[in-house]
C-alpha cells in the first residue's frame, strides 16, 4: 500500500514538470536591419561645370530632390564642393578647410520626419586632417540642435563608417554660433551637466555632420572631408 502510495505521489510531482518541458516557448522573430530612409550622393550641376573651380555646395549638389540641405554658423558658407564625381579615387563630396570657425550641415526628408531608434544606423564616408573631428549632429522636431559626442578622425584616406544613435550622448549647439551651449532648465536631476536629457530619437528633423574647429585653409593642414551618406530608419509622416 505504501508503495503504491509513494508511486501516486511521483507521478503527480513528475506530471507538471514534464507538461511544462513539453512546452515549447513562442518563437522570436528575427531582427531586421532598418530600411534606407533617404541617401546623399553628391553631383555636379550644371552652373558648377568647370572642374577647375571649387564651388560653394548648393541644394542642386544633393541628388535626391526630397532631401532637403541646411547650413548652421556663418562658416558654413565657406566649404566648398571637392573631388570628381564617379571617382573611385577621389569622390566627390564636401570638405571644409576654408571654413573660418565651426559649422553644421544636416539633411532632412521633405516627406517625413526620422525615426533612428532600434537598428537604424548612418554610413558615412569621411576623412579629417589635423585634430580635426566629424561629429553627427540632429535636429530635434523641438527644434534642439544637437551635436554627439561621437567622433571619426584621423583618417589617411576617405573611410566608411557606420554607427547608431543609440549611445551617444548629445550636446546641445547654438545655431548660429555653433557653440556647445547648456540644455536649460533640468528639473530633478542636477547632475545631468551639459549633457541634453532624453533626446527623442523617434522623431529626429534633420540629421548631419558638425565640425567644431575652424579649418586651416588649403592645404593637409586641418579640415574635415566628407563623402556619401546613408541614413537607415523608418520614416515618420510629418
Amino acid at each position: 500500500m505504501q508503495m503504491v502510495l509513494r508511486l501516486f505521489l511521483a507521478g503527480l510531482l513528475a506530471g507538471p514538470i514534464v507538461s511544462a518541458s513539453a512546452q515549447q516557448a513562442p518563437a522570436r522573430p528575427a531582427p531586421v536591419a532598418a530600411a534606407l530612409a533617404f541617401k546623399v550622393e553628391w553631383v555636379r550641376p550644371a552652373n558648377q561645370e568647370d572642374t577647375k573651380v571649387r564651388y560653394m555646395p548648393v541644394q542642386e549638389n544633393v541628388a535626391d530632390p526630397n532631401v532637403v540641405m541646411t547650413f548652421y554658423g556663418k562658416a558654413a558658407k565657406q566649404i566648398l564642393t571637392t573631388g570628381a564625381p564617379g571617382s573611385p579615387v577621389t569622390p566627390y563630396g564636401v570638405w571644409g578647410g576654408t571654413a573660418e570657425g565651426p559649422y553644421a550641415v544636416t539633411f532632412k526628408m521633405k516627406d517625413g520626419y526620422l525615426d533612428m531608434t532600434g537598428l537604424a544606423n548612418v554610413r558615412w564616408f569621411t576623412k579629417t586632417t589635423g585634430f580635426h573631428s566629424v561629429r553627427p549632429v540632429i535636429k530635434l522636431a523641438d527644434g534642439s540642435l544637437l551635436a554627439g559626442d561621437l567622433t571619426i578622425e584621423s583618417m589617411a584616406k576617405l573611410s566608411l563608417h557606420e554607427f547608431s544613435l543609440l549611445n551617444i550622448r548629445w550636446i546641445k549647439l547654438d545655431p548660429e554660433r555653433i557653440v556647445t551651449v547648456t540644455p536649460g532648465p533640468v528639473s530633478g536631476n542636477p547632475n545631468v551637466g551639459i549633457w541634453f536629457p532624453n533626446p527623442d530619437l523617434a522623431k529626429i528633423d534633420e540629421i548631419g555632420f558638425v565640425d567644431l574647429m575652424p579649418g586651416s585653409g588649403h592645404g593637409q593642414g586641418g579640415y574635415i572631408q566628407l563623402g556619401g551618406i546613408e541614413v537607415n530608419g523608418k520614416k515618420v509622416p510629418r
